[in-house]
């Protein structure tokens, strides 16, 4: 019967589109009446019954609710999400234990893997149209990526698929934190020059490795890249050991590993797709996007160089939520834009062009006049030059660093640096480098 609905990999099946399927007999409720209904802690309500929940909590793994116990029948909340309840089942297979995170696409919830007694990361989109069209984009991406990459190092593994009650889930290995929950967690500290250049070195063999496929991911941000393990250890933390502080700020931690893998392939698109809308979140999103010029590879890599910036001051290099004052923190981080690109800017979207920028000697950037406000002013006046921002926080291979932030972060993306020369920069392959990141 499983097999009606389950995609699992390698399997002919996932090649092609789900078509509407009847619903099975596990699927559809059974009329019974209220006070019958099975008590659980339902995801968003509050705990009324506890007892009862801690009978659930026993029995997660193995035991208590039978195999193939399905949950009653429930709609949706208002904006299209699966209400689940801990403890339940999601299809006969799979038993929820957490969730483990939500975004605009749906939720992400840590299940129990009855057939293979392992626990996986399974990915429920909102039942809305347009998010089931673009989980299906995202499986048929995830697929080609676990058919090249046979190692499966470099990106999130797809276990299978299925589509449950309108929901599309997508079957995930488990992996740890992400690297913003790493650095959230840990104060926004900073991680040690020799394990950013580990991270960066994966990071930068996952885009080359998509880029080879002729597919742009488009959304990359430390949300989105995840540690493999969630082992971590504690160090002193050199930077505070000389002030008085409360002991937990004398320490800080690392992760046991650096190994990391991509994940969230949503907004992934192929080389020839239409590229005239606007893409990445806001922090990472390269100058070209917001001056409606188009966009490709590179930027991809504008989002790596503000990522390697993150990791290294523990903070997003460029805080905003608006496009002037976007232009104008990487003007003072960055220099001014070119003329060019202003030019074009203003021949292809003349009013857009005509919000950011003013006639004078030129086309420039209308700030400060055109700022919302004098806090907006303050906060781009406070950033310092790329050169400063890295030197106040990393000791050795500041140079190298600098030289390969500024390649990766050129305004021209046709002169921005490409995954692959990024690579063969000297911040990886310098002698000075003997060996690699170790918590030792």
């Amino acid at each position: 019967m499983e097999t009606q609905w389950i995609a699992e990999l390698p399997h002919a099946a996932t090649d092609k589109r789900p078509r509407k399927r009847p619903r099975l007999a596990w699927d559809v409720p059974p009329p019974i009446p209220p006070s019958m209904v099975p008590l659980t802690l339902y995801c968003g309500m509050e705990a009324a019954q506890m007892a009862t929940m801690n009978q659930h909590l026993q029995s997660f793994y193995y035991g208590g609710v039978p195999r193939y116990c399905s949950p009653p029948w429930r709609g949706d909340d208002k904006d299209g999400h699966y209400i689940f309840g801990i403890g339940e089942n999601l299809t006969p297979r799979y038993r929820i234990l957490n969730k483990m995170g939500e975004g605009t696409f749906g939720q992400v919830l840590e299940c129990w893997d009855l057939e293979n007694k392992e626990p996986v990361a399974i990915k429920i989109v909102r039942s809305l149209q347009k998010y089931r069209e673009a989980a299906m984009i995202e499986i048929d991406v995830l697929q080609r990526l676990a058919k090249a990459d046979r190692s499966g190092t470099r990106c999130v593994q797809i276990r299978n698929w299925f589509d449950y009650r309108n929901h599309i889930c997508i079957v995930f290995e488990k992996l740890g934190p992400s690297l913003y929950d790493f650095l959230r967690r840990n104060s926004y500290r900073s991680f040690p020059i020799d394990l950013v250049r580990e991270l960066a070195g994966q990071l930068l063999e996952s885009v080359a490795f998509m880029h080879d496929l002729r597919l742009i991911h488009t959304d990359l941000k430390p949300e989105n890249i995840l540690l493999v393990s969630s082992e971590y250890i504690k160090v002193p933390d050199h930077k505070f050991l000389s002030r008085s502080a409360k002991d937990g700020s004398l320490f800080k931690n690392l992760p046991k590993s650096s190994a990391i893998k991509l994940i969230d392939f949503g907004s992934t698109t192929f080389e020839h797709q239409d590229h005239s809308y606007v893409v990445s979140t806001r922090h990472y999103r390269a100058p070209e996007v917001i001056l409606g010029l188009g966009w490709n590879y590179p930027c991809d890599m504008w989002s790596v160089g503000c990522i390697l910036v993150e990791l290294c001051s523990g903070e997003a290099l460029f805080q905003t939520h608006e496009n002037l004052e976007h232009l104008a923190m990487m003007e003072k981080v960055l220099g001014p834009l070119p003329q060019h690109m202003i030019v074009r800017a203003n021949v292809h979207n003349s009013q857009r062009a005509e919000k950011y920028f003013r006639q004078g000697r030129g086309l420039r950037l209308d700030w400060p006049e055109g700022a919302t406000s004098r806090e907006s002013i303050r906060a781009v006046w406070r950033l310092p030059r790329l050169q400063n921002l890295v030197m106040q926080h990393v000791d050795h291979s500041a140079g190298d660093l600098i030289d390969l932030l500024q390649g990766l972060l050129h305004y021209d993306p046709a002169q921005r640096l490409k995954a692959r020369e990024a690579l063969r920069h000297p911040f990886f392959t310098r002698d000075l480098r003997r060996c690699g990141y170790s918590l030792n």
